[in-house]
């Protein structure tokens, strides 16, 4: 984790020459992977190892999108700055020939006026006039070249550290599969029955008529109390970090308009959940992909699809930003890079998100914070 001092270096010199939020994101996205490394260093159990992973990954995520804010807004001055130069190109041109022209051992009658001596003092109170105001663009002109060339430097060495950044976190991701996979000691709330699971599958037709069919599946109550929710709608954490890409009824291309959201994340980006919840049914559903379907309490389901790795286990009983599993695809290799910054090259996987209550379907942007940005 040495690449994060660098990593905070970076984004405050950045914001030297940008704006202040993008070192305020870097900071506190260091401090959260300062408690996130003391907790790996002291976890012993399965469960404790898989929450401090859980916690390094966020970090590193949060510390990444930090980064790529600082260079994005470092990239944006650094245009701003090059337009005003070439803006400047011209005026600097007319003063270097006048300045040319004003030569020490000239004679006297070079500088008279063609108006006569009031035109030679006026012209020569124009001329101290208009001096200071020359040499103030001259040093503002050689500042302007300064910061450009800090900014060139300051976006080589971010784009350095956060290829290093992107190591890290695939390293933490790799760590927190092996420990997923080795957990056992999550409590069961009910069996899963395989054989009713495959014809409710074989028989749904829409994940409407799934997720309405999965409470035909009896469950065991094992004294599991369900969370209370409801002042928690609103604020829960979106599962995974990334921005909104189709909202709840919007067409997609095929002119299918489904009730929940489509989040736009990058990729190996970790999906968590939001809530302490039941996982319902986890594996694939049709042309949904990777679906898993989490039961905060009665009546109420939370669908997510289009993991390329799914954690847990139907039946399983889970704690709130237990990881569920990761994106598909791998970072581009100039994933460095500040171009595109934001686009969709870069948000390559899509996560579907739908909130289900009383199998009615809900807006998911009435339950989830959409505050955060990956």
């Amino acid at each position: 984790m040495k690449w994060l001092a660098a990593l905070l270096l970076c984004a405050s010199a950045l914001t030297a020459v940008a704006q202040e939020d993008a070192g305020a994101l870097a900071r506190e996205a260091g401090a959260q992977l300062e408690a996130a490394s003391v907790r790996l260093a002291e976890a012993e159990t399965a469960r404790n190892r898989v929450r401090a992973l859980t916690d390094t990954v966020h970090a590193y995520e949060a510390g990444l999108s930090a980064m790529r804010a600082g260079l994005r807004r470092a990239s944006i001055r650094e245009v701003q700055l090059r337009r005003q130069l070439q803006a400047r190109d011209a005026e600097i041109a007319q003063l270097v020939a006048v300045l040319q022209t004003l030569t020490p051992d000239e004679a006297p009658t070079a500088f008279l006026h063609p108006d006569g001596p009031n035109g030679t003092a006026r012209a020569g109170m124009l001329l101290a006039e208009l001096t200071p105001a020359l040499n103030q663009r001259a040093a503002q002109l050689r500042q302007d070249l300064s910061d450009v060339e800090s900014l060139r430097l300051l976006q080589e060495q971010a784009a350095a550290q956060l290829q290093t950044g992107l190591t890290e976190v695939q390293t933490a991701r790799s760590a927190l599969n092996q420990a997923m996979a080795e957990r056992t000691d999550l409590p069961q709330r009910f069996t899963e029955d395989p054989v009713r699971t495959a014809i409710l599958i074989a028989s749904a037709e829409t994940l409407d008529a799934f997720s309405s069919g999965l409470a035909s599946i009896a469950e065991g109550d094992v004294g599991w109390t369900p969370p209370e929710i409801d002042d928690l709608i609103g604020e829960f954490p979106m599962p995974a970090r990334g921005v909104i890409l189709r909202r709840a009824g919007e067409s997609d291309a095929a002119g299918i308009a489904r009730p929940g959201v489509l989040l736009a994340t990058r990729p190996s980006t970790l999906v968590s959940s939001p809530t302490a919840a039941t996982l319902r049914y986890v594996g694939p559903l049709l042309d949904f992909g990777a679906v898993t379907i989490l039961e905060p309490r009665p009546g109420t389901l939370i669908i997510l699809a289009g993991m390329a790795v799914s954690y847990g286990k139907t039946g399983q009983i889970i704690a709130a930003s237990t990881p569920l599993g990761l994106m598909g695809g791998l970072p581009a290799p100039n994933a460095a890079s500040t171009g595109g910054e934001g686009g969709s090259a870069e948000r390559s996987e899509t996560l579907y998100i739908e909130v289900r209550e009383n199998n009615v379907p809900m807006d998911p942007l009435e339950w989830f914070s959409t505050e955060q940005d990956g």
